[in-house]
């Protein structure tokens, strides 16, 4: 018989928890504390004196058109991000999942993006489209084709999601092959003697049972398009051109950091975060209406 282990110290789970939540009060809600407290404050730059303005900040940056066209940009910007990764990295994790040869050397290469940090992939990016120095911008100029995504405001959009969205397929890459190594391949086999062909397997069975997955991947990508992708578009476009590629996240820092704008740029972080726990609750409220969980 195995003996059950048991601890009597009561002390000891609280132990084990203290350093997370240490680290959740110091990096989380503590910034996110005084963001709130910051966004309801007039401030200087040096932070000297403040006045408390109540919801000035907050009317202020709604009725901004710029601030509005910023968000309308976000939007476009993240649902292509998410979109985008998802799609190629369910379509790779398909691929690897199969019966080829050199299959780990393609798993660990697809894997390889996502060590990346979002500025040196905007860098990579940069080298192969800039048009002066770049080879594929330079091959696009050589075939008449005006590329020059420094001044176009479209094309500069597109580099940006392709960037954004080529860091994170690595990560969904992971999940999704994970995904699909756990399904049993007995129902695989199974669909397949009944006569069903590869398309009719793949949505009939394999999607639903990645659905889990899928539903992960989702949140997941939408808080990566709103959040962490700064990096890229800082070392790419910088918000530019004519603010094209300024998503709100970049706008907070565009504001508080280099117009000094403090309670601002809070409200305005304020705002992102309220948006970003109404879509992950929208999320949870009904898209994983649709999760089948095995």
């Amino acid at each position: 018989m195995q003996r059950r282990v048991t601890f009597d110290s009561r002390l000891l789970p609280y132990l084990l928890l203290a350093p997370q939540v240490a680290v959740t009060l110091v990096f989380f809600i503590w910034p996110a504390a005084q963001a709130v407290w910051q966004s309801v404050h007039l401030q200087d730059a040096f932070g000297i004196r403040s006045e408390f303005v109540w919801f000035e900040n907050f009317t202020y940056v709604l009725s901004d058109p710029n601030y509005l066209d910023t968000l309308q940009t976000t939007v476009i910007f993240s649902v292509a991000v998410t979109v985008l990764a998802m799609g190629v990295a369910l379509l790779l994790a398909v691929l690897a999942d199969s019966k080829i040869k050199g299959a780990s050397a393609y798993k660990t290469l697809l894997i390889w993006p996502y060590a990346l940090a979002p500025a040196v992939a905007a860098v990579l990016w940069m080298f192969i489209f800039n048009p002066d120095i770049g080879s594929f911008g330079r091959a696009l100029r050589a075939m008449g084709y005006d590329w020059d995504y420094r001044l176009n405001g479209g094309q500069a959009l597109l580099m940006v999601i392709l960037a954004a969205s080529w860091k994170q397929v690595s990560y969904n890459f992971i999940f999704f092959l994970a995904g699909l190594q756990a399904i049993p391949r007995s129902v695989m086999e199974a669909a397949s003697i009944d006569g069903a062909g590869p398309v009719r397997r793949f949505w009939t069975i394999t999607f639903p049972l990645l659905s889990p997955t899928t539903f992960f991947l989702l949140v997941v990508d939408m808080v990566y398009a709103f959040f962490e992708t700064f990096g890229t578009i800082h070392a790419l476009t910088q918000g530019g051109p004519g603010k094209a590629t300024e998503t709100l996240i970049f706008r907070v820092y565009q504001d508080g950091v280099v117009n000094n704008d403090l309670g601002g740029s809070s409200a305005q972080s304020v705002i992102l975060m309220v948006i970003v726990i109404a879509l992950t609750a929208v999320q949870f409220r009904f898209v994983e209406r649709k999760v089948h969980y095995s």
